[in-house]
């Protein structure tokens, strides 16, 4: 269907908004799949009327509706070519908690972890947990009945539904919950949709035959991860056909049914008491994948809270994450395989002797080469070093990716030993070494060959590998798919694995449901071929795309696009931590992510015809509001860095389209400050005029930097020490562009507080750091800025003679984006290994011993810090910490505080400014008000200090500053 006028109108009917536009069929073409798949429109409805709308026009029409949440599904469920229909905007609303019934209801767009958080007062939680939890919403875990780590404690989503509020295909809303079988009976009387159904389950599923059939061919019972088709064989234990439970519930049924019977518009959970207050965890550690399995069989007899498994695979890919490098800190060796085996009570002592039991046993069978306890918030490093399996498997470098299409298989737990000893066989039979991690406990393991999608011989392959391992779990008894669905990549093995019989069945309760064939086409029923619709087309010529920056750590621009994975790690939200993705937590569209980033990038770089692949308006509008704040370099476990993709992206879309003067403005800040700075007063006065500001796109409401009376480097010359004796040695300060024209007195404090300390601090004549040209994609002059600064330090910085910096956004140039640009690729190596930030620096001294306690006043002082992004994501937040927390009587502690929203340039244009204060208020003012007064507030940033300033009107210090301000 092209757009049209009754598209149009549609749109205009909606409270909510439809997109048509190349760019949003674009960005909901793929989710966290190998599949891809245009839609004709993309929908945010904003009320339960525009979803019935939406399916009324679909029918009409003769298209399907595709739900979708947070679109992290792995099987190509939340992908569809109608109407694409994403409730994670506006249906976030958690709606009551119900004490008496200890149940919680919900829109499908509620965060499985913001809903728990909304339930700890009250000492419950929803209990099932995902590896997506800080993302993935309650409407697609009902679509795919999640499972996660705590399944085997438990249960499943399906366990969790009370009641599930739904539109039919027919546009009417009906509540399916529990029912008596008198009541049930009552619902299948009429002549409504909702009246039909009841009646077709119940004619299809009281017949002896077909209940017979489904216990014949469905998974085994004991496996309660299991996802296979419609959950028919769930209903059959309820009285009304034959089974013990008093009641049925058709929401259960719905529960995994992906969006194809009906569409959620409300869920009742059930939810549990808290987890016990002390958990253990046991690591294990493994020579073979066979050994760690078969200890899972002992492990489990104890009772376990938690049982996972990560593979050498995936434990390498941590060693180049700069987030995840840091949670390895368990590891003893380098295992083939771990186990991550977890035991809860509520008392530590009980908790101790049930661990303690555990090794004793996994000793006595002579199970791991290093059994590890770790307590406390270490256990959540590890559980999310687990967590980010997938993401981190999107980080390897090439063609060659993990493919997800047997990731979801389960088996009875007894059986996973052998299943995995011929799983392994069957894959070594195809020259393939499989990854393996996730939920032993549950008899379940995320396997994933890796393929390269882009050869036809692989793609064959791909369906191969599928087909075999079909035929393995089949042979089990299995789940093809044990919480992640059928969707396309196992729908068309669904006759095979319950048979025909029970896949006609199927098929009647679908047109039951959905006679008018709106809901999710092409998943479970009618499955759309597993080996077409991939987003990348086997057997293409590679297109050959020349960039300015050396991207060859990537094998080129469009391979580092392609290491999104779909994972949706930037859509978590401020509650769950780190600053990814700050315009998305602003905004909550879709085209603010990371993800819509690369994911828009890899599309045009592979389709457009253009000669400049670049020139796309679409991509100017995907990354406009990225703010370059680089926490998806570090955050993001597949490690996409969007700022190195957006600096190319400007820079190639402006050779074709041109730079405007307010870029080249901003790009040339410290050449116009130059000049400036020799009437600073007047320079002040002028640039904060309204005329000139509203001239330049300014935003009214901010005040324009003011450049300081006399330049730091105009201050050194004249202060510098003549004779003096440097015990600590020497040391090279960077002079930035912010320092040197418009914060000198950090400066100064800088300067004064490393020579008292016992330091030489020399400067010497080099140029500015290039940050404000990479922000704007003047690329070639950043390239300039990189070779000189490169060619004067290379004989001056050494192991023994550090490079420091201020202002982190400049310093750390050295250490990320010169790599990509110096021509002298050896000496810039050399010089980034020793380049600090200044609180790098006294950290690493404060460790030597060089700096010491009794350098500072023991005056008592409240420190709270906000850390500037690319320290997040470059360096760490802790160096700060380690500064300022060494005075005795110091009280220091780090804010969770996300993005401040500035972002140099980005926050004071006009058109960004609402944006750029949003990201301020989703986490840091809040804290900063919440800050009493006499706290100091230390944030090592320029423009953080300033937005600070602009969003609570309290003053922040830099750190140094701060401890200059407490020396003796």
């Amino acid at each position: 269907m092209s757009i049209n006028k009754e598209l149009q109108e549609l749109a205009a009917s909606l409270e909510g908004t439809l997109l048509y536009d190349d760019l949003y069929k674009t960005l909901y073409s793929t989710d966290a799949s190998v599949y891809r798949i245009r839609p004709n429109a993309v929908a945010l409805p904003k009320t339960t009327a525009d979803i019935s709308k939406l399916i009324q026009f679909a029918a009409q029409h003769n298209i399907s509706v595709t739900p979708r949440t947070a679109g992290t599904s792995l099987a190509g469920q939340a992908v569809g070519d109608g109407i694409v229909v994403d409730v994670s905007k506006h249906f976030t609303k958690i709606l009551g908690y119900d004490a008496e019934k200890k149940t919680v209801t919900v829109q499908p767009g509620v965060i499985r972890d913001e809903l728990n958080l909304f339930l700890k007062p009250y000492g419950v939680f929803f209990a099932p947990i995902t590896s997506t939890s800080n993302r993935a919403m309650i409407g697609g875990m009902v679509g795919n009945n999640s499972s996660g780590t705590t399944s085997i404690r438990y249960g499943v989503t399906r366990d969790k539904i009370a009641e599930v509020k739904a539109i039919l295909s027919d546009g009417s809303e009906v509540t399916f919950g529990e029912l008596t079988s008198a009541e049930f009976m009552e619902k299948t009387k009429g002549n409504s949709l909702e009246n039909k159904i009841y009646k077709s389950v119940y004619d299809e599923l009281s017949v002896k035959e077909n209940q017979e059939e489904i216990i014949k061919e469905f998974p085994k019972p004991e496996i309660h991860r299991r996802n296979t088709g419609y959950a028919v064989d769930i209903l059959l234990k309820s009285e009304i056909f034959g089974g013990t439970e008093p009641t049925i519930n058709l929401g259960k049924l719905l529960c995994g049914s992906e969006g194809t019977l009906a569409f959620t518009t409300e869920i009742t959970l059930k939810v549990d008491d808290l987890p016990p207050a002390h958990n253990i965890m046991v690591v294990g550690h493994y020579h073979t994948i066979q050994e760690s399995l078969e200890s899972v069989v002992v492990a489990m007899k104890h009772h376990l809270y938690t049982c996972e498994m990560i593979d050498d695979t995936i434990l390498d890919c941590t060693k180049t994450n700069r987030e995840h490098i840091k949670n390895r800190f368990f590891l003893v060796g380098e295992p083939k395989a771990i186990m991550l085996f977890e035991v809860a009570s509520h008392t530590l002592e009980d908790a101790e002797n049930q661990a303690n039991a555990l090794i004793a046993d996994l000793e006595k069978h002579n199970f791991g080469y290093a059994l590890v306890k770790i307590y406390g918030a270490d256990i959540d490093k590890a559980n999310e070093l687990r967590k980010a399996g997938l993401g981190l498997l999107g980080s390897i470098v090439g063609d060659n990716k993990a493919a997800d299409s047997i990731e979801d298989t389960a088996v009875e737990l007894s059986d996973l030993p052998a299943y995995i000893a011929e799983f392994s066989a069957m894959m070594l039979s195809h020259g393939q070494e499989a990854i393996y991690y996730a939920h032993a406990g549950a008899g379940e393991l995320h396997l994933r060959p890796v393929l390269n999608l882009k050869k036809t011989s692989d793609l064959k392959l791909f369906r191969t590998i599928a087909t075999d391992v079909a035929h393995l779990v089949k042979k089990y008894r299995g789940s093809l798919s044990g919480e992640h669905g059928d969707g396309i990549v196992r729908g068309e093995f669904i006759p095979f694995m319950i048979g025909d019989k029970n896949y006609e069945l199927l098929k009647r309760i679908k047109l039951a449901f959905d006679p008018n064939s709106v809901f999710n086409i092409g998943k479970i029923v009618n499955a759309l071929k597993m080996d077409e619709n991939h987003r990348v087309i086997s057997g293409r010529v590679e297109p050959d795309i020349k960039t300015f920056q050396d991207f060859s750590d990537s094998l080129g621009i469009l391979r580092a696009a392609e290491k999104c994975n779909g994972s949706g790690d930037c859509r978590k939200m401020p509650s769950a931590g780190g600053a990814m993705c700050p315009s998305y937590r602003a905004t909550r569209n879709e085209k603010e992510t990371t993800r819509a980033r690369a994911n828009a990038l890899r599309e045009y770089l592979t389709y457009s015809e253009k000669e400049n692949k670049f020139d796309q308006k679409e991509l100017y509008e995907v990354f406009e509001l990225c703010v370059s704040c680089k926490a998806c370099a570090s955050e993001c476990p597949s490690n996409v860095d969007v700022a190195t993709l957006k600096a190319e992206f400007l820079y190639q879309y402006q050779k074709a389209n041109g730079f405007s003067t307010r870029s080249k403005i901003f790009a040339n800040n410290a050449k116009l400050n130059k000049m400036g700075s020799l009437f600073p007063s007047i320079t002040n006065f002028i640039s904060n005029q309204p005329l000139v500001k509203k001239s330049m796109g300014i935003a009214p409401e901010r005040q324009v930097p003011l450049l300081a009376k006399k330049t730091f480097r105009k201050w050194y010359e004249n202060n510098k020490p003549k004779i003096a004796d440097f015990p600590n040695g020497k040391l090279y300060l960077f002079v930035d562009e912010f320092t040197n024209y418009y914060d000198v007195n950090i400066g100064i404090d800088a300067f004064e507080l490393l020579t008292k300390l016992g330091y030489e601090v020399l400067i010497t004549d080099h140029e500015e750091s290039g940050r404000t040209y990479l922000s704007k994609g003047f690329l070639e002059e950043a390239k300039k800025i990189t070779d000189i600064n490169v060619n004067i330090f290379k004989d001056l910085i050494s192991s023994n003679t550090s490079l420091i910096g201020i202002e982190p956004s400049a310093i750390l140039t050295f250490r990320d984006e010169y790599l990509r640009l110096a021509s002298d690729k050896e000496n810039a190596e050399r010089i980034s290994q020793n380049a600090f930030t200044i609180e790098e620096f006294f950290k690493k001294e404060i460790i030597d011993g060089k700096i010491r306690p009794d350098s500072f006043s023991e005056e008592t002082k409240e420190i709270k810090i906000h850390g500037h992004c690319h320290q997040k994501s470059l360096s760490s937040v802790e160096a700060t910490f380690a500064m300022l927390n060494l005075p005795k009587n110091n009280t220091v502690t780090i804010y969770n505080s996300g993005c401040c929203g500035m972002a140099g340039s980005f926050g004071y244009e006009k058109e960004h400014y609402k944006v750029s204060m949003q990201m301020g208020e989703d986490t840091l003012f809040p804290k900063v008000r919440n800050t009493a007064e006499n706290v100091k507030i230390a944030a090592a940033g320029t423009s953080c200090r300033h937005q600070i300033y602009d969003g609570t009107k309290r003053e922040a210090q830099h750190p140094v500053s701060i401890l200059r301000n407490c020396l003796k």
